[in-house]
């Protein structure tokens, strides 16, 4: 890195007038120490990196002359060549606010430490002893230890002069300081103000022992202005740092100090767009911190929305015509922060991702811009490319800031117009010359600038034949009433049946019109209409692809943020209308989890269903990012999860990526997947709340057993789960809990039910599954969880044949291996035992015949249910069923599998059924099965 060359600059390769004027200064130093009696630095490498940070810095050198014993302090007490941490500076401002008297003692000591810690940071950074991410911490944690100190003192002296303000419930309140901008993301710059935001807990009265009593708004609005007036009011001796409060609500015209509840109703319905870019780097950073980061939860709704927020593009659009016209007004085109290609844009980079995604995922809402673009590359929200050119155009930036300010203790982000100070800057930089630096710095730039333009770019002007077909379909939209004008403009689209596409845009004309739908969001779907038109038309079938894509914009037509997602993403929209091309249910299961929309951006992942492990993986990450206390966002995040990860499988299935067989796979796997979460959850929760069940140390004593579709591998879109559960503890009462102990069984049965309730309970996002416990001993009658002796003697001694028919199709998927291989030991004796062939026969035909009748009452005439008609998937399944049960006395291994084609495999093996017979009835399942699939995906009955 060139910040890194200067170390090994020699001082007489300097250009002759700078090497002379670094001798001037060293030699007027040397003078000032020996008439203060201090030796001078004897180690070559302080001298050096001493005489380049004087040079580089008129406001080190000058305080350096006159006050010599700060670097004599600095370097004998080896502050100078070592690092600190966050106390070193606590300790430090402590120090001397412990000797204070009184407001006029605080401000003068107060002053003299940032003199000494400046010239330090200075010195550190200057002379390359320091990098940019030290020296950024150490002037952040330098102004958080003077602020909390310098509160600390106020606010015992207003306790002292008008009562001390306290809580409803009597305790003390204390005062809340937010810090905001560079200070709130641990990035402060060299000669930066600190932005701060006052707050306080609660309204009320101070209690005075005499006078008028002051209210709490009173109380802290003259606490905070006493510390404003500490940090920032100019004295011979200086000024401590800057105070910046007018990110405050109302701005200059506001309150100094809002309680919490007036923040937070503030913010709700009034808080504008850049006020929410502002809160994105807000933390406690001095005063209650507990507090303040109770402040933090209770605004964060308001800064990150439950829902990707892509109409920040169009808010950030605004802020930078705003932007240019300032950089054009003021001629700011020298400013490395709000130039072209300045600090800013980065910022904003950076910032709307952090707004459209962090209410969605938590990994965004870090305060710190590097780490926010390592997350953007690690998300895949950007290349590789432009993490690492940001980053490095940013880290140049802000050293080039660090420089430009150190040099006179001056906040200014504007290139020097001197030809020696723009020398002095360049060699501080690390470069032998002016031009040298200034082709790098025209450099990042340009790229900074180029990916700002690239990501605020309009989809809708940045294509001149989407701007030509948005006037071709605004003149449409004004002719609907003319049906003859409007047929030629579909046609000149590329529409080859107009008529039918005018009729589906005639249903749809209510829709923009809505009462209900703000101006945005009206003025985005007429600003999407010309792009879905368009993509249309290259299909095969327009006016169906309309209808269905008209179906999304009228499920999410109040929700302009989807809309500007497909607005913002041609991309997306592509896959859109390639998926409701493709089906009908994709389309509908997009309007009722429009959230999934997000998977639409990313064609790496849309069309690439993960495996098992992959899952499991992935839905770990998840819930780690969410508190434990946290139940309903749990919820949310396993139904997130589950919704988009079957949209990926529905993708790949109709692109024709995946077969059939795998598709049911795949869902199966997520539907494992989430079982085993959901489970986890349910038993830490009342292991939290009851202890663990006496008796069974080792696992849970517990599995859930899928049957059915699920247990068989045949999982499809819309499946219900069918589940049975088992326990295997022994009497007795849990112990360890928070609560009184319950019954072991009870607390089972609270398990079941809580697995349930988590599977089925319908909340904003939806729900995971339908939960059929029908098959468990003695269906709805029964427990809900069995113990296994009581399961086996069910099975052995009252359980009718068409349960040992769905055994068949059962296994243990989640819970404790133990109690599942109980489980499989029950099954297979339970299954194995011999059987009357005829017996068999009568009571599996007169089975199916009961169903048949049932089924029949609601069949549609005419027409042949693939299902449940004669030679349908339930007669093979049937079919197959008894083979098994028949032939598994003498063949054990027929009970291996519990899906029907391994099944049909091992009867053939086994010699039960010849491998023609075999063949035609794996076929003719595996034809039906897909049928079923295709017309559940066209949303047509079977």
């Amino acid at each position: 890195m060139p910040e890194k060359l200067r170390n090994i600059i020699d001082p007489d390769a300097l250009p002759e007038t700078l090497h002379s004027e670094m001798a001037q200064i060293w030699d007027k130093y040397c003078v000032a120490c020996d008439k203060a009696g201090l030796e001078i630095p004897a180690d070559t490498q302080t001298v050096r990196g001493l005489k380049f940070a004087f040079l580089f810095s008129d406001f080190v050198s000058r305080w350096s002359i006159k006050s010599p014993g700060i670097v004599h302090d600095l370097v004998s007490s080896g502050d100078i060549s070592r690092s600190y941490n966050v106390s070193d500076y606590r300790s430090t401002v402590r120090r001397v606010c412990d000797g204070v008297q009184d407001e006029n003692d605080l401000n003068v000591g107060v002053r003299s430490c940032r003199c000494r810690e400046m010239i330090r940071i200075a010195i550190r950074d200057l002379a390359g002893w320091a990098d940019l991410l030290e020296t950024v911490a150490d002037l952040t944690n330098f102004a958080e230890a003077c602020i909390d100190g310098a509160l600390t003192l106020v606010y015992q002296w207003m306790c002292q002069q008008y009562g001390v303000p306290q809580l409803k419930n009597g305790a003390r309140q204390l005062p809340v300081v937010l810090g905001v901008g560079k200070l709130g993301g641990a990035e402060l710059n060299y000669s930066s103000d600190v932005d701060l935001l006052f707050s306080f807990p609660e309204m009320g009265q101070v209690k005075a022992d005499e006078g008028r009593p002051l209210t709490h708004e009173e109380f802290f609005s003259k606490l905070f202005r006493r510390l404003i007036n500490i940090l920032g009011k100019n004295m011979p001796e200086g000024f401590v740092f800057r105070v910046d409060t007018r990110l405050r609500p109302y701005g200059d015209a506001g309150p100094i100090a809002m309680s919490f509840d007036a923040l937070e109703t503030y913010y709700q319905h009034q808080g504008r767009e850049w006020e929410r870019y502002a809160l994105i780097k807000a933390r406690p950073i001095a005063g209650d911190l507990e507090a303040g980061n109770r402040l933090i939860d209770r605004l964060r709704p308001f800064v990150y929305r439950r829902y990707l927020d892509f109409g920040t593009f169009d808010d950030l659009r605004d802020m930078k015509r705003k932007i240019v016209r300032e950089v054009r007004r003021k001629g700011l085109s020298g400013n490395i922060k709000l130039g072209a290609g300045g600090i800013r844009e980065i910022e904003f980079f950076g910032q709307v991702f952090q707004l459209i995604r962090g209410g969605v995922n938590p990994d965004f809402q870090t305060r710190n811009l590097l780490k926010t673009l390592k997350i953007l590359f690690e998300s895949g929200c950007i290349p590789e490319t432009v993490y690492h050119e940001l980053g490095d155009a940013y880290k140049f930036l802000r050293n080039t800031e660090n420089r430009l300010q150190a040099f006179d203790d001056r906040q200014t982000h504007s290139l020097p117009k001197n030809e020696a100070r723009r020398d002095r800057l360049a060699l501080s930089m690390g470069f032998p010359d002016w031009q040298a630096f200034n082709n790098a710095l025209t450099a990042y730039m340009d790229r900074v600038h180029f990916h700002f333009n690239e990501l605020l770019a309009d989809p809708a002007e940045s294509s001149g034949q989407m701007a030509e077909a948005g006037q071709i379909i605004e003149e449409l939209w004004h002719s609907l009433a003319d049906g003859d004008r409007a047929k030629e403009i579909l046609s000149e689209i590329g529409f080859d049946e107009p008529d039918k596409i005018l009729g589906v845009l005639h249903q749809f004309l209510d829709v923009p019109d809505d009462a209900d739908i703000s101006s945005q969001g009206r003025e985005r779907i007429y600003r999407l209409m010309p792009q879905i038109l368009q993509k249309a038309a290259e299909t095969d079938i327009p006016e169906v692809v309309l209808q269905r894509v008209f179906e999304l914009i009228r499920s999410i037509r109040r929700r302009s943020c989807y809309i500007a997602l497909l607005m913002e993403n041609p991309e997306a929209l592509t896959h859109l209308i390639r998926l409701a091309a493709a089906s009908p249910w994709i389309v509908s299961f997009l309007s009722k989890h429009p959230l999934l929309l997000d998977e639409l951006l990313d064609s790496r992942s849309l069309y690439v269903p993960l495996g098992k492990t992959e899952l499991e993986k992935e839905i770990r990450q998840r819930m780690n990012r969410v508190a434990a206390w946290d139940l309903e966002h749990q919820m949310d995040e396993l139904r997130i999860f589950k919704q988009s990860h079957t949209l990926r499988i529905a993708a790949a299935d109709v692109a024709g990526l995946l077969p059939l067989m795998k598709v049911s796979d795949r869902l199966t796997y997520l539907a494992e997947t989430v079982l085993d979460e959901v489970l986890e959850l349910s038993w830490k929760h009342l292991v939290d709340k009851y202890g663990r069940p006496a008796g069974f140390n080792n696992g849970k004593g517990f599995a859930v057993v899928a049957y059915g579709k699920l247990g068989g591998y045949e999982l499809g879109y819309g499946s219900d789960l069918d589940l049975v559960f088992l326990h295997a503890v022994p009497r007795g009462y849990t112990t360890g809990g928070r609560l009184s102990a319950i019954d072991n069984h009870q607390f089972y049965v609270r398990l079941g039910q809580r697995v349930i309730h988590f599977l089925t309970t319908m909340t904003s996002t939806g729900k995971l599954y339908e939960a059929d416990m029908r098959l468990r001993p003695s269906g709805e009658a029964g427990v809900l969880v069995s113990h296994v002796d009581a399961f086996e003697e069910y099975q052995r001694d009252e359980a009718w044949t068409w349960e040992h028919q769905a055994l068949l199709k059962a296994r243990p998927i989640s819970g404790d291996p133990d109690v599942g291989n109980r489980f499989l030991d029950i099954r297979r004796r339970i299954l194995t035992f011999g059987r009357s062939e005829t017996e068999l026969r009568e009571k599996v035909i007169g089975m199916r015949q009961r169903m048949r009748q049932v089924q029949n009452d609601g069949k549609a005439q005419g027409k042949f249910d693939i299902k449940n008609d004669p030679g349908g998937i339930i007669d093979i399944e049937f079919l197959v069923q008894y083979l098994i049960l028949l032939s598994a006395n003498d063949h054990p291994s027929l009970i291996q599998w519990t899906d029907v084609v391994r099944q049909l495999n091992s009867l053939a093996i086994a010699g039960v059924i010849d491998d023609k017979s075999a063949h035609i009835l794996k076929q003719g399942y595996l034809v039906f099965r897909y049928l079923v699939h295709r017309l559940s995906l066209e949303q047509k009955p079977a």
